[in-house]
């Protein structure tokens, strides 16, 4: 799964690398070393105008919470077991073959957390796990593949500016690799190239797949960091320095 990224490049850096024409910003977030869970995150999608029909859907910057609600869900919590859809799934699964459809989305990341099992044990007998950084050797930013969904909270008005909740979802594949040796399962990537056809609403649903790439065949590297990065109260670019292999668990 991915469960933690980091996520700290600012909104200019963004429109700039994704070509967006449309920022729905109302303030921008702060640089976050430690994005987990039903946080608001940035994602890069493609919407049609409802002032313009007739023109192409305009790419937007926005900011989406982490952890996707179905459209016809009761209880918005649901969100929070929601922050994964299985690339071999995604398709048929209820949750999310409607946002894979027609809405998409691109989350951008500097990079994501997985963690080791070592052999270490703690109190409890299970292994201490240790927590390994994974990004883009070059530095460049991670366009994870996602969903997004628009749930309307049937409790407000009408006019409640609130009343609509934007969430989203990352999609994953098996790890079966060096990184599987990390973690079973990676975020899937949409190269530069790919970008505009997953962003595009039109684009037909037997081809979609063949749009992602597995994040271990774009040039990641993977090191241990800080322990600190488990707790979500931590944030900070000392997160994902690399740790002196001699101060970590394996």
């Amino acid at each position: 799964m991915c469960g933690r990224y980091a996520s700290s490049r600012s909104p200019d850096d963004l429109a700039e690398e994704f070509e967006v024409v449309d920022s729905r910003l109302d303030k921008p977030l702060a640089p976050d070393y430690n994005v987990a869970p039903t946080k608001d995150v940035y994602a890069v999608l493609e919407r049609q105008s409802k002032e313009h029909p007739d023109e192409p859907p305009a790419r937007q910057l926005r900011t989406l919470r982490w952890g996707l609600v179905p459209s016809w869900a009761k209880d918005p919590g649901i969100g929070s077991k929601m922050i994964n859809a299985r690339m071999e799934t995604v398709a048929e699964k209820p949750a999310f073959r409607k946002a894979f459809a027609v809405r998409r989305c691109l989350l951008p990341a500097d990079g994501y957390f997985e963690w080791y099992p070592t052999e270490q044990k703690g109190k409890s007998g299970k292994p201490i796990k240790q927590p390994f950084y994974i990004h883009p050797a070059d530095g460049s930013v991670m366009a994870m593949a996602g969903l997004y969904e628009i749930w309307k909270d049937p409790t407000r008005d009408d006019d409640d500016p609130d009343r609509f909740r934007w969430t989203c979802t990352v999609l994953t594949t098996d790890a079966p690799d060096e990184l599987g040796k990390i973690h079973d399962r990676m975020p899937l990537l949409v190269t530069r190239d790919n970008r505009d056809a997953w962003l595009d609403p039109g684009t037909e649903k037997d081809r979609l797949l063949d749009l992602l790439v597995p994040a271990q065949q774009t040039g990641l590297q993977a090191y241990p960091v800080s322990p600190a990065v488990g707790n979500v109260r931590n944030n900070g670019p000392e997160l994902v320095e690399p740790l002196p292999l001699e101060d970590s668990l394996l």
